[in-house]
C-alpha cells in the first residue's frame, strides 16, 4: 500500500479510536462514522485523501474492544505504523485484516508519502526518501492479513 499519513502522537486510546458509547451497535459504519470523532474532529475529511495512520507509543492503549481496529478500517485506513502498540489492539488489527507495523515513527511527518506492505521489513517514505526499518512479524501474522483477517484465513484453511 502507498499513501499520505494521518500523524498522531503518543497513548492515542481505544476510547479514542472509538468511543464506549457507540461499541453498541453491529452496525459497521456507524464505528467508521465516529472513528477518531473526539480526537480529531477533522480525521473524516483527512481519511479522503491519506489511508496510514503514523503514530507514537502505545498506539490503541485502553481497553481491548474490537470495535477499534474494526472502526479505523471501515473509515478506510489501510495501515498504522507506531513506534509501540498495545498489544491487544495489534492482535485484534490483524484479526480484522487492518495492516499494523511497528517502526520509529518519529522519522515520519503528517502528510508523507510513504509505501508498505506486510511482510516487509521496512517502510519506504518517498516524501522524505527514507526507509525506516521495520519490527519482524511472525509469518503466520502476515498469511492472515494476506487473507484478510482471521476469519478469512481459517475459512480458506477449511476449503
Amino acid at each position: 500500500m502507498r499513501g499520505k499519513v494521518i500523524k498522531y502522537g503518543d497513548n492515542v486510546s481505544t476510547d479514542a479510536i472509538i468511543a464506549g458509547k457507540y461499541t453498541k451497535t453491529l452496525k459497521v459504519q456507524d464505528l467508521a462514522d465516529h472513528a477518531m470523532e473526539d480526537l480529531d474532529p477533522d480525521f473524516h475529511e483527512k481519511v479522503k485523501t491519506r489511508r496510514i495512520i503514523a503514530a507514537g507509543t502505545y498506539f490503541g492503549c485502553g481497553s481491548s474492544r474490537e470495535q477499534a481496529p474494526t472502526a479505523l478500517k471501515a473509515a478506510g485506513i489501510e495501515c498504522i505504523l507506531a513506534k509501540e502498540f498495545a498489544r491487544i489492539f495489534y492482535r485484534n488489527a490483524i484479526n480484522v485484516g487492518l495492516c499494523v507495523a511497528q517502526c520509529d515513527t518519529s522519522r515520519i511527518g503528517e502528510e508523507d508519502e510513504i509505501e508498505f506492505s506486510p511482510g516487509d521489513r521496512c517502510v519506504k517514505n518517498h516524501t522524505t526518501k527514507e526507509e525506516i526499518p521495520v519490527a519482524k512479524m511472525p509469518e503466520i501474522m502476515v498469511d492472515i492479513l494476506a487473507a484478510g483477517g482471521v476469519v478469512p484465513y481459517y475459512r480458506s484453511r477449511q476449503e
